[in-house]
């Protein structure tokens, strides 16, 4: 708050919120997929990066905007965690504000959307686990080593994936 500025809030500082979160969600979108766009991003000196991999165009960029730079850390949280999904969890993300915008314009309160969200994640959960999941031993060796080999495709580790695959399907049948 500037000392003449006035102070903003309701429904215009939502709606500039949803703005700020949607520009950054637009510019990793296009780069999302198997056929996703490569950016070639420019810093301050000149250097040029050219990549498809969200959490290196996120890190590039210089976001002022408070939920905008939400969305980026929540992105770099996902990088931490998981090493992946940091383009999916941004676009997610948006798209779940844009539509608690959208109710919260239709009288619902923010608890209640709150609540609708839990309750959709717990329900999708419940959803996956109970029928688009199957027991590893019902899969044979081939199938588990595509599988292991597409989930790091895309990262560092996609030069080297027979061997990658091949010793994580070893770990995860010597668990069981």
């Amino acid at each position: 708050l500037d000392v003449f500025g006035t102070r903003e809030y309701g429904q215009d500082v939502r709606t500039q919120n949803i703005t700020a979160v949607s520009a950054v969600a637009n510019i990793v979108k296009s780069s999302l997929g198997p056929v996703g766009l490569d950016k070639m991003l420019v810093d301050s000196i000149g250097d040029v990066t050219i990549t498809n991999d969200g959490a290196t165009i996120l890190k590039q960029l210089e976001v002022e905007h408070p939920a905008a730079k939400i969305l980026v850390e929540l992105s770099e949280m996902q990088d931490q965690a998981v090493g992946d999904g940091t383009t999916s969890v941004v676009i997610l993300a948006s798209e779940l504000l844009k539509h608690a915008n959208n109710l919260v314009r239709q009288s619902l309160h923010p608890t209640t959307i709150i609540s609708g969200y839990r309750l959709a994640s717990k329900e999708a959960c419940k959803y996956l686990k109970e029928n688009l999941s199957q027991k590893t031993e019902n899969l044979g060796r081939d199938t588990l080593l595509n599988a292991a080999k597409t989930s790091m495709s895309s990262k560092i580790i996609g030069v080297d994936s027979d061997y990658f695959a091949n010793m994580l399907i070893d770990a995860m049948l010597s668990v069981k």
